[in-house]
């Protein structure tokens, strides 16, 4: 009996100084986290480029530094270069804004259901605050300290990168190790977080990013006002499901043709239409055969995630509540199609 409580307050000490740890891991890596998590994702993300570098050169560190490389030449180096015109683009973006009157429409639209001249000037208000709020916080991110900043995590981010890449079987192996479940509720527990997690990342992310980059060079083409800006709106659109990129240019379109600029608007169609339908096109190519979240699930995932990690939480969070829900239809051994995951198949 003595002998059971011994062990009993060994196993009890050990898990408390491991939570104890855990914890403290976590308030050091807390300034540098998504920085990791970002590189974890890259990885998975450009793993097929990783693996056929490898094939060729059968060298793991010259391929994982390939990969870096090629990043930092094809982001990294671009993103610096178009800074001054980022800032340049933003003042103009907020200017455009502060000019937007929202009170005539408004009142065309809804005159007949509120007399309250007051309610309309609070949403401009409430509009002007948002824009204030937003161009403030894009241009506090681009001081002296934060671009320094940035820059550190960025390094954290291809260091993750590189090694994540490096040594992505030994991680595997490791984190298989860790799962408390028997050897086939672990293989499939395994095989359904890739499955589901190649699903987001580029069946959701990298095509969603596409079409918001093909209506953004529309924009570029035809000159439209602050082109830059409404790319990045329609790269977010692109991502989040059940939006698509044509909460952006649909607008955008009918500004044109009531501005009386038809060709203009004519190849925003062209080039909006084209980007609604990549979708179609490319998904196949990525997904197919694997599991799909549900949009509305998907969704829920980006609107919780950004608003707990920031902008990175648009992918974080649709990851979280997938994993989650593998795991627990994986310990029920059941599966409900449709209702939560979708099966894709050919």
């Amino acid at each position: 009996m003595v002998k059971e409580d011994g062990d009993y307050f060994k196993k009890i000490t050990a898990t408390l100084i491991i939570v104890g740890l855990l914890v403290l891991l976590f308030f050091i890596l807390k300034p540098i986290l998504l920085s990791i998590v970002l590189g974890v994702i890259l990885a998975f993300i450009f793993f097929p480029i990783y693996s056929w570098i490898y094939k060729k050169t059968k060298s793991k560190n010259f391929s994982a530094t390939a990969v870096c490389l090629l990043l930092v030449l094809v982001i990294l180096i671009p993103l610096i270069l178009l800074l001054p015109y980022i800032v340049e683009q933003l003042i103009s973006s907020y200017s455009s804004l502060k000019q937007i009157d929202l009170i005539t429409p408004l009142k065309a639209i809804f005159s007949t259901f509120i007399d309250n001249d007051s309610i309309f000037v609070m949403v401009e208000n409430a509009f002007e605050s948002a824009v204030n709020n937003l161009t403030t916080s894009l241009l506090n991110s681009l001081t002296l300290d934060n671009i320094v900043s940035i820059g550190f995590g960025f390094v954290v981010v291809f260091f993750t990168l590189f090694f994540t890449l490096r040594d992505n079987e030994e991680l595997n192996n490791y984190i298989k190790s860790l799962l408390p479940f028997p050897k086939e509720v672990e293989k499939k527990l395994y095989e359904s977080s890739k499955e589901i997690t190649g699903s987001i990342l580029y069946g959701q992310v990298i095509i969603g990013m596409i079409q918001g980059f093909s209506i953004g060079l529309g924009f570029f083409i035809f000159s439209v006002p602050n082109a830059l800006f409404l790319t990045l709106l329609a790269l977010i659109g692109g991502i989040l499901p059940l939006f698509g990129t044509a909460i952006i240019w649909v607008p955008v379109l009918i500004y044109l043709i009531v501005a009386g600029n038809t060709s203009a608007a004519f190849g925003i169609l062209i080039f909006g239409l084209f980007s609604s339908t990549i979708d179609n096109i490319l998904r196949p190519l990525f997904i197919s055969r694997k599991a799909n979240l549900s949009s509305s699930l998907a969704l829920i995932g980006m609107i919780g995630g950004w608003f707990f990690f920031g902008i990175l939480g648009i992918i974080l969070g649709p990851l979280v509540v997938a994993y989650f829900l593998i795991i627990i239809e994986t310990y029920r051994n059941k599966h409900v199609p449709g209702l939560i995951i979708n099966e894709k198949n050919n």
